[in-house]
């Protein structure tokens, strides 16, 4: 099966480019963005991702304003055979120039969710290390990403209104990632597996002049399974980055976390990040929590409209829902990404801090699947 970017000399395999090189039905290829104002009362993020073997292609966005409702708009369709073509219903996303600016817009529907806004980059693309994971024998992800952190411009409507997003005022990253992940209908293979725990912390945070990032994943000891911080530079504008793409990151020889929880969940009540350079020199980085996205609104965990599901041709929803009436021991509801006010003691900046835990995790305290801090 071919599409039009056979004809660039960009194979990987002898397949075309719509046969992945794996098997696996759990392949995926996502782009993600988030956005936040500078004084963190305002929140949006969005993702878009083909499942190949699946044959779906689906979007979500949602956004969230401080004392308010978040608003979520979902979206799935047969995967078309062209890639590029990234468009669910009344969705689109147009990448503008690669790496550089990409448009996202939401025409007018039934959820009531609209927009059209546009990202423009301030910093290289910055390539994490590989991602793998395993639940026993066998391979749970195996994953390739990169962020790249940026300004926003343009317009938002929700049932409950609507805002103007100013790029003087908007930041955000943009996360590209492929390989496998799981997705979709889970399927049990041969003989089933105990159940599994999970640690992730995300932490793409943005300064004056330039950008810091750290990736865990963590063993339920503790212990290290991916772990990485580096810093960069961050630009005036988009013109101004590097036409190359060279690696313009510093990176840093380990990086460590600590969180305190809220009282009776997983949630971070603050944080700290130690980014240690190659010289043993460490940067320490607090984290204080402004405002609270729930990432089932993007189809993380969602009951009902999680990424990669079959809803038929094509299928739009949406919802409402009040962050603070929920519960945050919910399956559903452990993974989320808070905007947070960042210092080092003598520089101060602003990013988001990512989070789930499932399952025991001793640094915490947690001995089972879902149970809170003490």
């Amino acid at each position: 099966m071919l599409n039009r970017f056979d004809d660039y000399p960009i194979h990987q395999t002898p397949e075309p480019l719509a046969h992945p090189a794996s098997s696996d039905p759990n392949v995926y290829d996502r782009t993600w963005f988030n956005a936040y104002n500078e004084d963190g009362t305002k929140y949006f993020a969005l993702g878009v991702a083909v499942y190949p073997h699946r044959g779906i292609l689906d979007a979500h966005f949602s956004t969230v304003e401080a004392g308010g409702r978040q608003h979520c708009f979902y979206a799935s369709r047969r995967a078309p055979q062209e890639r590029s073509e990234m468009q669910v219903g009344p969705f689109r996303l147009e990448i503008e120039e690669p790496m550089r600016r990409a448009r996202v817009i939401i025409d007018d529907n039934e959820s009531g969710v609209a927009c059209d806004l546009t990202f423009s980059a301030r910093s290289s693309a910055l390539q994490e290390a590989r991602q793998i994971l395993w639940q026993r024998q066998r391979k749970s992800m195996d994953a390739t990403r990169f962020a790249q952190f940026g300004r926003w411009s343009g317009t938002v409507s929700h049932p409950d209104g609507e805002y103007t997003v100013d790029a003087a005022s908007w930041r955000g990253t943009k996360d590209r990632s492929w390989g496998i992940r799981g997705v979709g209908e889970r399927a049990v293979v041969g003989a089933p597996l105990p159940p599994g725990s999970a640690f992730f912390l995300w932490a793409p945070l943005q300064w004056d002049d330039h950008v810091t990032h750290a990736v865990f994943f963590d063993g339920p000891k503790g212990e290290a399974l991916i772990r990485e911080g580096f810093t960069a530079p961050l630009f005036n504008s988009e013109e101004d980055i590097p036409a190359e793409l060279e690696d313009v990151a510093t990176r840093m020889a380990t990086a460590v976390h600590r969180i305190e929880y809220h009282s009776g969940t997983r949630l971070a009540r603050r944080a700290e990040l130690d980014l240690i350079d190659l010289y043993g020199n460490t940067r320490t980085i607090n984290m204080e929590p402004l405002l609270r996205f729930q990432f089932k609104g993007l189809g993380y965990g969602h009951p009902v409209w999680g990424q990669g599901m079959w809803k038929g041709e094509l299928e739009i929803g949406g919802e409402s829902f009040d962050p603070q009436d929920l519960d945050l021991l919910a399956p559903e509801n452990i993974h989320v990404q808070q905007v947070v006010r960042v210092t080092d003691g003598e520089k101060t900046g602003i990013g988001a801090l990512e989070q789930i835990v499932l399952g025991p995790y001793a640094p915490a305290g947690f001995t089972e699947a879902l149970d809170g801090a003490k």
